[in-house]
């Protein structure tokens, strides 16, 4: 199980939280020192199931600084990666990696009905 996310981030803490609390183990990855791949960013979208439009982190301050509320329909998938794996800070956090299964975001009853 990989569990990425920024230490700093509220969200992130209580899921590692939950984590902990259930006796689960996970590799750790902070997002900010060791940003995803695109590669890797659209294998987790296609294992999510979830349109990569969610993988935005569209409460940060960088997602609003670069206007991208009005830009990403306008941006191939391609381009959309490449700007996600730019900067660890564009990505939703936190990312749960468990065999073929990701869950974007905390929320309880998913990590409930996952682990």
């Amino acid at each position: 199980m990989l569990f990425v996310c920024y230490p700093q981030c509220t969200t992130c803490r209580k899921a590692k939280a939950w984590l902990d609390g259930h006796g689960l183990r996970a590799e750790i990855r902070d997002i900010k020192l060791e940003r995803p791949t695109a590669e890797e960013l659209r294998l987790w979208q296609r294992l999510s199931g979830l349109p990569l439009r969610r993988f935005f982190n569209t409460s940060g301050l960088q997602y609003k600084a670069l206007g991208l509320k009005e830009r990403l329909d306008s941006m191939s998938e391609d381009e959309q990666l490449a700007l996600l794996a730019s900067d660890g800070m564009l990505v939703r956090r936190p990312l749960l990696v468990c065999g073929d299964t990701v869950l974007v975001g905390f929320r309880e009853a998913e990590y409930e009905k996952l682990l």
